[in-house]
């Protein structure tokens, strides 16, 4: 399989000439590996016991040729995160390591955050106009910038083109593969999580079912602020089998770990002119089409009457995973506000290192009706001269501006 370039190659390019030492984080299948060794110029593979056995007799990386070495899943042998941090504070040059993990650093194992030495990149599925199927013309980057960003294009892209995209997943080796046969993927992927990587992370379900019940609620939560006790209560099955409360936080804390939830974080403005804000994330999983697997939802169910109430939310999905994977390499952070009582809420807010905000409402419609950028109007009425543009992004066929300025995007449309 040929390597398809990503948003991130950039960013890491740029990185690797000043950082001594770059972690790139995600969850498993996300390509993290093809893109380091891209860059290596030796690698060691710790999901190998021997090599593992190796690296853990030469913690000073003595039989490392020079250039940059990769140390792929890192956790596997989590000392030697401390290894290469102390390599950084003794002056390794830029460019020396890199680190790919599928997991955070955990402290009960000792290891250092590694703070101020190892940067860390965070890898996500691909963005919808990574996966080669569309031809992005509006930057996400000019739209964060000054002055009114260009916006225009057409796109055959329809509803049912992104309920495809929904399924089929932004992970590399599933993306291009047959219907049928992705969906076996992704169900064998929910199934490793539970089986594998969270025992090797020290936790196990004694009831495999329950948490597979949970992730399933969580899904159907996708790109909402629902309570967690309302993702609890919708976890009971019908023998009345509930997890206890502290079960399910321990779910999220390890699947967090993993880099499986993907939430968006609400958001509040640097300086704050709002009464009161909701700060409640909105859930999402690090791929939407996990949430499909999970409730068994495939592109033709998401298109038909009995999988239209989770149309949108994925929609949403797959637009949040595009937008943040934007964003990262334009280093803007990404959140959704809504205001307490629920007056006013936007579905994505942007906002770029000088306090510039792109407040994007989502919208599975090829129209932008006047209700639709209500919300939108009323943030440039709170933030004035902070707001650097307005987006409504849908499923139609061209970008433009409307006369009140708001830029209205096909999602097929939207790049870095």
């Amino acid at each position: 399989m040929s390597y398809r370039p990503r948003t991130l190659d950039v960013q890491l390019d740029e990185l690797l000439k000043m950082a001594p030492a770059i972690a790139i984080e995600g969850p498993k299948g996300v390509g993290k590996t093809a893109t380091a060794r891209r860059r290596a110029t030796s690698a060691w593979m710790l999901d190998d016991e021997d090599q593992r056995a190796l690296l853990s007799a030469d913690s000073s990386f003595s039989r490392s040729t020079g250039g940059t070495v990769l140390i792929d899943e890192w956790q596997k042998l989590p000392q030697v995160w401390d290894a290469v941090r102390r390599q950084v504070d003794d002056q390794a040059p830029p460019g020396r390591f890199l680190l790919t993990g599928s997991a955070t650093p955990v402290s009960s194992q000792g290891t250092h955050s590694g703070a101020g030495r190892i940067l860390s990149l965070r890898m996500r599925p691909m963005a919808l106009y990574e996966r080669g199927e569309v031809s992005p013309s509006v930057s996400l980057k000019e739209l964060l910038g000054e002055g009114e960003a260009v916006v225009e294009g057409s796109t055959d892209f329809r509803a049912a083109d992104y309920m495809e995209a929904v399924a089929a997943s932004g992970f590399p080796g599933i993306t291009s593969r047959p219907a049928l046969y992705r969906e076996d993927l992704l169900e064998t992927y929910v199934q490793r999580v539970i089986d594998r990587d969270l025992p090797e992370l020290g936790f196990a379900s004694r009831r495999p079912e329950v948490l597979r019940r949970w992730l399933a609620a969580y899904a159907a939560a996708s790109s909402s602020p629902a309570k967690y006790s309302e993702i609890l209560d919708a976890t009971t099955a019908g023998d009345g089998h509930q997890p206890a409360k502290g079960t399910t936080i321990t779910y999220r804390d390890h699947l967090t770990q993993l880099w499986l939830l993907d939430p968006t974080p609400g958001w509040s403005p640097s300086l704050n002119p709002f009464a009161r804000l909701q700060q409640a994330p909105k859930h999402q999983l690090a791929d939407p089409a996990l949430a499909a697997r999970l409730l068994n939802l495939n592109a033709m169910r998401l298109s038909s009457p009995r999988g239209a109430h989770m149309a949108g939310p994925l929609f949403e999905s797959l637009a949040s995973l595009s937008v943040k994977v934007a964003a990262e390499a334009a280093r803007a952070r990404v959140g959704h506000l809504r205001t307490r009582n629920g007056d006013h809420e936007v579905d994505l807010i942007v906002e770029g290192r000088g306090g510039q905000v792109v407040g994007i409402e989502v919208k599975l419609s090829a129209s932008v009706e006047p209700n639709d950028v209500k919300h939108l109007l009323w943030l440039k009425e709170q933030l004035k001269d902070e707001i650097a543009d307005l987006v409504v992004l849908t499923t139609g066929k061209y970008a433009y501006r409307r006369e009140d300025g708001i830029a209205v995007v096909p999602l097929a449309l939207l790049g870095a």
